[in-house]
């Protein structure tokens, strides 16, 4: 056994997991996994630079981190960062910081090599399960960007295209300062023409036809499948491996970008930091579904995260 902590530092959160791991067996036993909203793409997409503030939120999200990585007496970090951080053009800041704090410097990881991770992390439980038909196909809906991978024990094709919740909401859904409450259809037009497009590239690299099991990682897919499911408050146990269908996803994206602020912060699973965020999320899970006729996604809970974990043991 491996005693390791992994970080993963998107655009919209930062999530650290400690685990023992052992390579072996390929069992990964859970000691401690916390996500804080940090919001660290804010404006990115817009000056190209990490915000002050931004980059503060994620420092105080660091230390708390460090203290816990301490007191659990981790033997290895990895600490990988994704899009935003690979984005802006004052990304030293970032690297300086982290390093002061945890004492690794952030890895600001490829979009391939993200989806790699990804794919491990998500599909490494899967593989057992014999009625689940293969190829998999992982997309994994970040802030800043989605990775698209398509493999069966390992990967065969990947590709990270620029549409996250984050972004689409920047830099379509925020007039003068202020998020659309509740867009316009121009708006969400918008939006789906760039995640069509953003489609159309990943194509061109990911064969997404021939995928037989889609499967969904990150915030906005497991704040869908909560949705779904009903819960009075997120367990992520009742969450992992659930199975959401087409006609849910499409029902919850239609309902997320057409309610308030207000109706959607009051829906008992969904985070403060993603109310803003998750109609621009959930309507690229819906058209990942189209895109590729799946009847179906199989939500995980296990992603990237576990993946660094795996690779850090």
């Amino acid at each position: 056994m491996t005693r390791v902590a992994a970080v993963d530092c998107g655009t919209n959160s930062i999530r650290l997991l400690v685990a023992d791991c052992d390579p072996a067996t390929g069992e990964l036993t859970e000691l401690d996994r916390r996500m804080t909203v940090v919001r660290l793409g804010q404006g990115v997409d817009k000056t190209g630079r990490l915000a002050p503030e931004a980059l503060e939120r994620t420092f105080a999200a660091c230390r708390e981190y460090a203290a816990v990585i301490k007191e659990l007496g981790a033997e290895k970090i990895r600490f990988v960062a994704t899009s935003a951080s690979r984005d802006a053009e004052n990304r030293a800041d970032f690297v300086r910081g982290v390093l002061d704090i945890l004492g690794v410097e952030p890895e600001v990881i490829s979009g391939e090599q993200e989806a790699e991770f990804s794919f491990t992390g998500a599909t490494k439980e899967l593989v057992a399960h014999e009625h689940l038909d293969r190829p998999f196909l992982v997309v994994d809906i970040g802030g800043g960007s989605t990775e698209f991978v398509v493999g069966d024990e390992h990967v065969r094709a990947a590709r990270s295209v620029d549409v996250g919740c984050v972004r689409m909401t920047e830099r379509h859904l925020v007039v003068d300062g202020v998020v659309s409450d509740p867009p316009t259809e121009a708006q969400v037009a918008a939006i789906r023409a760039d995640i069509e497009a953003a489609l159309d590239l990943a194509a061109e690299t990911v064969p997404l036809a021939e995928a037989r099991t889609l499967v969904g990682l990150a915030g906005s897919v497991t704040t869908v499948a909560g949705i779904a499911l009903g819960l009075p408050e997120y367990v992520s146990s009742r969450i992992h491996h659930s199975r959401i269908g087409y006609e849910q996803v499409r029902e919850i994206s239609e309902r997320m970008l057409t309610s308030t602020h207000a109706e959607r912060a009051a829906i008992a699973v969904m985070h403060p930091g993603r109310v803003d965020v998750i109609g621009a999320g959930a309507l690229v899970l819906l058209a990942i579904m189209e895109r590729t006729g799946a009847s179906e996604v199989v939500v995980s809970e296990h992603d990237i995260l576990d993946g660094i974990a795996w690779s850090a043991a």
